[in-house]
């Protein structure tokens, strides 16, 4: 049977968890937003896990994660979150084979950012620059972060657990990160410099010097 349990702060039984309100990399403020709870099986309270253990476990038909040591399980995506990530891998795989840059993550691919406790985050599509890519590639959780980092809102995705996932990838090295809205139809960019845009339904996605000459209009994605 699923227990459910507060997100791991001093005041989840209040029902706050504190995320990074800043994006700058090495600094840190908490703003405290309104948390959901999270079903997490067979742990207890003070359980941790490795991402050892997460690479072996088995829950069908779940994505799963692991945020300092805490088993995170959500419900598959929709229909439209489906649709839009694949839009949006498919193009930038098409650029980034033509062009040799390096290679495309799909969706639910865990990369290990943080140890002891662990934290090892999937996002919806990721790339990693040629000149980063391992001779072999684990068969495990990556030990490092892509370059690039996409993530599609979903339906169940609360504002809070968004921006610390945001906060933990450029902390760990991840030099941009798009964060896609299919309902609102726009974008928010988030660079290492800590800088961000918000991008309206007109406007393009554009690959930087993370991604060079590739852009996509948000209206191709809907």
């Amino acid at each position: 049977m699923k227990k459910p349990l507060e997100d791991f702060n001093p005041l989840a039984h209040q029902g706050f968890i504190f995320v990074d309100a800043a994006l700058t990399v090495g600094i840190h403020h908490s703003v405290a937003m309104q948390a959901r709870r999270r079903y997490v099986p067979g742990m207890g309270e003070t359980s941790l896990m490795t991402a050892e253990e997460l690479l072996r476990l088995n829950l069908p038909d779940k994505r799963t994660e692991l945020i300092r040591g805490r088993l995170v399980v959500r419900d598959p995506g929709g229909a439209r979150h489906g649709a839009v990530a694949n839009r949006i891998a498919y193009r930038i795989t098409a650029h980034v084979e033509a062009r040799d840059l390096g290679r495309v993550y799909a969706a639910e691919t865990g990369f290990k950012i943080e140890s002891d406790p662990d934290t090892v985050r999937a996002p919806d599509v990721a790339f990693i620059a040629k000149h980063r890519l391992p001779e072999v590639e684990p068969r495990g959780y990556p030990g490092w972060a892509p370059d690039l980092a996409v993530e599609v809102l979903a339906h169940d995705d609360h504002p809070a657990e968004t921006l610390e996932k945001i906060a933990q990838w450029l902390k760990a090295g991840v030099r941009l990160v798009w964060v896609v809205d299919s309902e609102r139809q726009t974008a928010r960019v988030y660079r290492a410099d800590g800088s961000e845009a918000l991008l309206g339904p007109k406007e393009m996605l554009d690959g930087e010097d993370v991604l060079p000459g590739f852009r996509c209009p948000l209206a191709d994605l809907w």
